[in-house]
């Protein structure tokens, strides 16, 4: 019996670092759909030659920014021509396929060569992220590693998503993070196979896009005259003014560099609620134009939110036609959350319009406000979406619910045949502690953890098959309040939002908790030479996370 029991023993530890061993070779985040190891490996040696299967000038600036990674960090320079693949060779294989579809690819890696197959460029680009993934993961240094086999371990995968939409949120209003933040966080997301930035770009405390047509939206809008200091219950201040917005022309620089790494940006321009950056400037669109109303120091929810007026609808059509020019994705997020209705309740013209139009309370003034923005945005051809809360007093003809409060908004889309985004915050919340509060800089409050996020399921299980296909995806969202410096929203944001990456592209029963994590060890070491401050990295102790307490002043 002690025989047996030892042999069995031995045999789950050999095989325990069996598995090990393997997932050191093929650590790719992600889990791909389907990964065959196979015998030998590939060297990526001074003779490699990057093949295109057909001329292409997306595919071939995927090789040409390969070569220069290939260059930057093994030191070699690879050739790039266009024919047919032979030995020592990537080659670009163009292939149209059912299996593949728009995001989706092959990859096979032998000793003589490696062959991504793919129907468009974007498909490329994600077997380029898994084959730099089996290469060792000094590819990601920025500078010269000689000390490395360069070998890449021969396997078969064929990969595509769960999802057609995974995103990533980044809330600016709160905290203003420089354009070359934005781009790493785009590398980020482009790195982790998904696909979407939804750029929170206004809000109560700051408004952070330069709209031509009505300059003191950043003028008087984007600065506000202090920021709250250490907990919200400590209501205390800093004392110094606060600012910031991206001008045109560095959207237009953010917007193609996300285009280069296959990230649609969604930019969202809150509306009813959370708008007191407009007010300040331009107050005749809320309760009074004789009313003062300054950007927001304060966190939370506030009652001076745009009034329903025609001089309104007209600022925010002026608004989004700015932005439409300037975002060319299918999205635009209009906010809708949050809307407090004591104003409405207590406005003569409010109460007026609603009998106009029989509205039978202020939830159905606020879909009235929201179906003529919908009807505006689908007029100029491109979609809505909108936080839950757009859901009550009836959801627009066309819009896409970003579903928050929980699951019930998205289930509620589904069940009306609307799409629908799942972010409940729960699961997707990533201001939220992540580990014992009392060991972590201050944050917003919540509990999850990386397998919490891990463990979510976007798809209700009370869906039917024909209401679950428009759960169209899943999203990490990082709101910013406490969260002053680009490290720390690295540190809150990283790995969990790694967890979401494979919840988003990784069919479930495919996933698994313990092997994600062991991937995840692995992968760390690529995201400490892309200089990532994720949670447990070795530079977390460099950066001052907390407030200065020498400049907080009771309020």
């Amino acid at each position: 019996m002690k025989k047996t029991f030892f042999t069995l023993t031995l045999g789950v530890l050999l095989t325990t670092r069996l598995a090990l061993a393997q997932t050191a070779d093929y650590a790719i985040l992600p889990k791909p759909a389907r990964l065959d190891e196979q015998k030998g490996e590939f060297s990526v040696g001074s003779n490699l030659t990057l093949v295109l299967e057909k001329e292409n000038a997306d595919v071939r600036k995927l090789a040409e920014s390969l070569a220069a990674q290939l260059k930057a960090s093994a030191g070699i320079s690879p050739k790039i021509k266009t024919g047919k693949g032979g030995s020592n060779s990537i080659y670009f294989d163009t292939e149209q396929s059912d299996k593949l579809g728009a995001e989706g690819y092959f990859l096979k890696v032998s000793p003589k060569q490696v062959v991504i197959t793919a129907q468009e460029p974007k498909g490329f680009f994600y077997g380029m992220q898994s084959l730099l993934q089996l290469m060792p993961a000094e590819v990601f240094s920025p500078s010269v590693v000689s000390t490395v086999k360069w070998k890449v371990p021969a396997c078969y995968i064929e990969d595509k998503p769960r999802y057609s939409y995974r995103g990533l949120h980044l809330d600016v209003g709160r905290h203003f993070f420089p354009v070359s933040f934005v781009k790493k966080y785009i590398d980020m997301i482009a790195l982790h196979k998904m696909n979407t930035f939804h750029w929170h770009l206004t809000e109560d405390q700051g408004w952070r896009i330069e709209i031509k047509k009505y300059p003191k939206l950043t003028q008087l809008g984007s600065q506000r005259k202090e920021t709250m200091a250490g907990r919200y219950g400590d209501n205390k201040y800093d004392g110094t003014p606060y600012g910031g917005f991206y001008t045109q022309d560095e959207i237009r620089e953010v917007v193609r560099y996300a285009q280069s790494k296959y990230v649609t940006i969604i930019p969202e321009i809150e509306m009813p609620g959370h708008s007191m950056a407009v007010l300040t400037g331009y107050p005749e669109l809320g309760s009074s134009a004789d009313k003062i109303v300054p950007v927001a120091t304060k966190w939370g929810v506030f009652d001076d939110v745009l009034f329903p007026r025609e001089e309104t609808f007209t600022f925010l059509q002026d608004v989004l036609t700015e932005v439409m020019d300037l975002f060319p994705g299918q999205y635009i997020h209009i906010g809708g959350d949050e809307c407090p209705k004591k104003q409405w309740k207590e406005s003569r013209f409010c109460q007026e319009l609603m009998k106009r139009e029989g509205l039978k309370d202020e939830h159905e003034l606020q879909s009235y406000f929201i179906r003529r923005i919908d009807q505006f945005i689908t007029a100029k051809g491109r979609r809505m979406i909108g936080w839950d809360e757009i859901l009550e007093g009836g959801l627009s003809p066309n819009a896409t619910v970003m579903s928050w409060r929980g699951t019930e908004g998205g289930i509620a889309a589904a069940k009306q045949k609307h799409d629908a985004i799942m972010t409940p915050g729960g699961f997707c919340y990533l201001d939220h502690y992540q580990a014992d509060a009392k060991t972590q800089p201050i944050a917003i409050g919540g509990f999850t953890t990386l397998e919490k996020a891990y463990s979510y399921e976007p798809t209700p299980a009370e869906l039917t098959p024909d209401e679950a296909r428009h759960i169209i995806g899943v999203q990490g969202n990082v709101w910013t309040e406490y969260m002053r410096i680009p490290e720390y929203v690295e540190y809150m944001t990283f790995p969990r939002a790694i967890a979401l990456a494979e919840v988003g592209w990784t069919e479930k029963d495919r996933k698994n908790v313990d092997d994600f994590k062991q991937r995840l060890e692995l992968h760390k070491k690529r995201l400490d030479y892309l200089n990532l401050n994720y949670f447990g990295a070795p530079i977390n102790g460099k950066f001052n996370y907390q407030w200065p307490k020498e400049t907080a002043q009771k309020k």
